[in-house]
């Protein structure tokens, strides 16, 4: 069509105002051909939106006044922008297609210098793929190498090194000093991988490990892993503190304000040879290692609290003289001995390299001197525990995560360069150390890198100084940061107080941690501090692989790494040597360290705030479910596997108040359907209507009511139906809820006690109709008439459960009975069955026969056989039994009802001239058919009341409607069976059995 065709029928027909007050105006050939977009959300400027504007050539058959114009508010510069900017949302030509909101997703509005607020909670949307707006400038931001690599190097190359690392090379022996930091380099290299994986995987914000782990594992186990490497990162501080002062007071013995010798008899084990002979060693006094650990604290924390800037700023000063000091001691290695050095040490020597290829493992003095005496004792699985920290650190660039320019980029290669370059130095350093010095030297020398440092040993010592407080600062950036995004994900309201706005410094977080570190400093022994860092870190390491082996192995949609060279295979073997790792160092104290996690999780899952983070558990839950489901198949289920699959009516006759979305009994007696909890319901509202128009009011609807199965303890789900009808929303229900064999197969609601004063047509009409497509669905129908009386779990009920078996329904009506019996308030009831029968059946045979049923169900219960006298032997017998019933009245008037609505039904078809008709419907009325049924419900009415008048509860077989009898006689029918019955449920199963014979 063209233009002019265009113009004509836009002017020909009225443009109807939209819903919601957006208004529209047709588009005239006039029109530029602009593309533009706004914002959907009312008052929104236009001035925001991305016009393409488009010059087309003059079509051929244009009008002659068909002007093409460009839109003034594309003009750049132009003074009107602002008035039009201020203009309506109707001038956007194409918000037909409802994609104005893209304007604002894809940050397009910055463009215009307007601002959009972006989303402060992990829980207001923190996952969405594309920021919205144009960033906040929150500070500086760091690339890979001031970001991630010097951190890294920093917290890697601590007091390890330099003070314990000669002694673990005497101890352990060459070869299994290169196994040991083979093996711990494994672990941190796996773990960086994995790391690199998950960083890799989209957007993250701060909290490093933390949100890592809490997005893939969830809030729990995030938080309670969090919290542990926030300990394992402040108790790190104080051991790099107390490496430092310890370094200080040995070079400078006068500063100390407390003196202490130690004297040592010195019976070493050297080569398998003991050696007898006295010496002093001096060591620094504990007081004074706590007196000047707590200033070397509060120190370091001044810097903290300078923020990031200034901390990278301090780091290189920090940084540099380390480095110096490395080559200052592989100088000295090359060049020793020296005329100087002591006896023990060889320089470069084959012969002590195969000296101390093999271990010497021995005993030792709290101080580390080897003393056959001493009451540590070390071995293998020690030396793991003391040489790991010297690996850890691997986590320092991404505990600063909300500090980086690319966090996809810097974490990668900054954490593995870190990582694979302390690892090569560490396997350097073992070969050079293992042929400097003698077994002797490298145990009792606790100084020996300053020692053959080139040019003096002073040089070392301002190295490990500055190496050492480079770390303690790095720790003590690192865990406030990560206590602050913890506190900031606001799962835990007692860490609130460490909460920091966007960009801020986490100035209360790092006051805890400097407290925490004050203390560990207090302690003073660092031996004793380093198994309980490892174990933090590990449980951190652990968790990292862990999220990546399980983001792997379910490949999610959303799983795109841009690392790849990961495997799960990787990650688990990460994890497996973490644990490893863990009780190779001391079970006991992975004990501790896993309970103190476990007991986080279990704190965190009780008082923490509900949170979907869309972590793999989810996933795993969800694809462990299609799976299952995917197994069951379509086949029906056997009955020994059977479970009761309840669909439950909330709201289908009655009023209730506005704020309860369901029956309160409704919720007690699905509960009452399952066995130790086991089982769903699925609680089914309809609400009559348009569902243009009430879709949102049922998804208001939607969430009240799955608020209030959790607050009944319900397991079950919640569904809002929008229908024409309350008879078409359940036809849809009971044809499509469900997936597979998980499809609801009880239908549960209340009997319409009320449908007498209330609406004499529609609620039989509807009752009919539900009852009558359960059963062309071959569902199981349980109505429950006197729902207001029945129990909840507090009220204990006596007596007996009486069973009214009539029809054959699979034995569902026993199954229930058997599972009100599971419950605490009918646990003392015992159960009655009653089975109806005929005058001319055997009753005796009969009762044997459903008692040698009843046993081999396993079911203990009294079989009490009624005989009820039949409508053909009532007709032909001169009395009338009904008129010696208590429910004569109630039968004489259900009677008269139905004659009275039958006149009228039969005077509206002779005055319409048509057939007998309810509800649209043609409808046959056999009088002598409807008395049948008037009869029969008086009898089973009658005997109910004479034998289970006390009962508490009865069950009875639900008859089904009669085909084209009017639903007010149905009505009638069951009023009459239900008459006086304070508690009843009235069950019709299928043609599937629910439970079996067989084992």
């Amino acid at each position: 069509m063209e233009n002019g065709g265009i113009e004509e029928a836009d002017d020909a027909l009225p443009v109807p105002a939209p819903p919601n007050g957006r208004r529209y105006r047709p588009v005239g050939s006039s029109d530029s051909a602009v593309i533009q977009m706004t914002s959907m959300e009312p008052g929104s400027s236009s001035s925001a939106s991305i016009d393409a504007v488009v010059k087309p050539q003059p079509p051929r058959n244009l009008k002659p006044d068909a002007n093409l114009t460009i839109d003034p508010s594309m003009r750049e510069g132009s003074p009107d922008d602002h008035a039009t900017s201020g203009g309506s949302q109707g001038d956007s030509k194409l918000e037909l297609f409802g994609f104005d909101s893209l304007v604002n997703i894809l940050g397009l509005k910055s463009m215009t210098g307007e601002q959009i607020q972006a989303p402060s909670s992990p829980r207001d949307g923190e996952d969405v793929a594309i920021t919205i707006g144009r960033p906040k400038e929150t500070g500086p931001k760091f690339g890979t190498m001031m970001g991630v690599f010097v951190p890294c190097l920093q917290n890697i190359l601590g007091i390890i090194y330099y003070i314990r690392f000669t002694w673990i090379v005497g101890m352990a022996g060459v070869w299994q000093s290169l196994v040991l930091v083979s093996f711990c380099g494994a672990c941190t290299f796996l773990t960086g991988i994995s790391l690199s994986a998950i960083a890799t995987n989209g957007a993250m914000k701060g909290g490093g490990p933390y949100y890592l782990i809490g997005r893939a594992l969830g809030p729990e186990v995030g938080v309670s892993i969090g919290l542990c490497f926030f300990l394992g990162n402040a108790v790190a501080g104080s051991m790099y503190v107390l490496g430092a002062v310890e370094t200080f007071l040995d070079a400078v013995p006068s500063a100390g304000l407390f003196q202490k010798s130690v004297t040592v008899v010195n019976n070493t084990l050297v080569n398998g040879t003991e050696t007898a002979g006295t010496s002093t060693i001096s060591t620094p006094s504990l007081h004074d290692l706590q007196v000047y650990g707590v200033i070397v604290t509060v120190l370091l924390c001044f810097i903290v609290f300078g923020g990031v800037k200034i901390i990278n700023k301090v780091a290189p000063a920090f940084l540099i003289p380390v480095l110096f000091s490395l080559l200052c001691i592989y100088l000295g290695v090359f060049i020793a001995p020296r005329h100087n050095a002591p006896k023990g040490i060889t320089g470069l020597s084959i012969t002590t390299f195969k000296d101390n290829w093999g271990s010497e493992y021995q005993r030792t003095n709290n101080a580390g001197v080897p003393d056959p005496s001493g009451s540590i004792y070390w071995d293998f699985n020690a030396l793991v525990g003391l040489f790991f920290p010297a690996v850890t650190g691997i986590m320092a660039g991404s505990n600063r995560s909300a500090s980086l320019k690319d966090t996809q980029r810097s974490i990668p290669i900054g954490t593995l360069s870190a990582t694979l370059t302390t690892t090569a130095m560490y396997l350097f350093s073992v070969l050079l150390f293992g042929a400097l010095a003698s077994r002797e030297e490298l145990l009792t020398d606790r100084l020996l890198t300053a020692t053959v440092a080139w040019p003096a040993p002073a040089v070392i010592y301002i190295g490990i100084i500055l190496s050492t407080l480079g770390a303690a600062l790095q720790s003590l950036t690192g865990a406030p940061r990560l206590l602050a995004a913890i506190a900031n994900d606001d799962i835990l309201p007692v860490l609130n107080y460490f909460k920091v706005s966007e960009g801020s410094e986490p100035h209360a977080a790092t006051l805890f941690t400097a407290f925490i570190c004050i203390c560990c400093v207090v302690i003073g022994n660092l031996d004793l501090i380093t198994p309980t860092i490892t174990m933090f870190f590990l449980l951190c390491y652990a968790g990292v692989n862990l999220s990546c082996f399980l983001l792997d192995l379910l490949d999610a949609p959303s799983w795109r790494p841009r690392w790849k060279f990961h495997h799960w295979s990787l990650s688990l073997v990460g994890a497996l040597l973490c644990v490893v790792i863990m009780f190779l160092i001391s079970w006991s104290f992975t004990v501790v360290s896993l309970a103190l996690a476990s007991l986080i999780y279990y704190y965190v899952s009780i008082k923490g705030k509900a949170g979907d983070w869309g972590d793999g558990f989810k996933s795993a839950y969800f694809q462990l479910a299609l799976r299952s489901l995917r197994s069951l198949g379509a086949n029906q289920v056997h009955p020994k596997n059977w479970y009761p699959i309840p669909l439950i009516f909330c709201r289908p006759w009655g009023k209730l108040p506005e704020n309860v979305p369901c029956h309160p009994k409704l919720a007690d007696f699905a509960n009452c359907m399952k066995k130790k909890g086991r089982g769903m319901s699925i609680f089914v509202s309809i609400i009559d209507g348009d569902y243009h128009e009430l879709a949102e009011d049922a998804k208001t609807a939607c969430r009240q009511l799955d608020a209030y199965i959790d607050y009944k303890r319900c397991e079950g789900v919640a569904e809002i139906i929008v229908a024409p009808t309350m008879s078409d929303g359940f036809r849809s229900i009971v044809q499509t809820m469900g997936l597979g064999n998980l499809k609801p197969n009880i239908i549960v609601m209340r009997y319409p006690e009320i449908w007498r004063r209330e609406n004499l047509t529609q609620i039989p009409s509807t009752f009919v109709s539900i009852i009558n497509d359960c059963i062309i669905a071959n569902k199981a129908v349980v109505i429950v008439k006197g729902l207001d009386e029945w129990p909840n779990e507090y009220q204990r009920q006596y007596g007996t459960i009486d069973l009214y078996w009539i029809v054959r329904d699979g034995g569902l009506m026993l199954l229930l009975s058997q599972l009100l019996l599971t419950k605490e308030s009918f646990e003392s009831c015992k159960i009655q069955v009653f089975c109806i029968s005929e005058e001319d059946t055997d009753a005796e045979e009969l009762k044997a026969d459903v008692k040698k049923f009843l046993y081999d169900l396993r079911m203990q219960a009294e079989v009490i056989v009624v005989t009820m006298k039949s409508w053909e032997s009532h007709m032909e017998s001169s009395s009338t039994v009904a008129q010696q019933d208590d429910s004569h009245e109630a039968y004489t008037s259900a009677q008269q009802r139905i004659r009275t609505y039958l006149d009228g039904m039969k005077e509206t078809a002779q005055r319409e001239r048509h057939p007998l008709m309810e509800n649209g419907r043609q409808v046959v009325v056999n009088e002598q058919k409807v008395d049948k049924f008037l009869y029969t419900m008086l009898k089973l009415n009658s005997t109910i009341l004479r034998y289970s008048r006390m009962a508490a509860v009865v069950l009875v077989s639900l008859p089904p409607p009669p085909l084209n009898h009017p639903s007010y006689f149905y009505m009638e029918y069951m009023d009459l069976l239900v008459e006086n019955v304070p508690r009843m449920l009235i069950v019709r199963g299928y043609t599937r059995d629910v439970v079996t014979f067989f084992t």
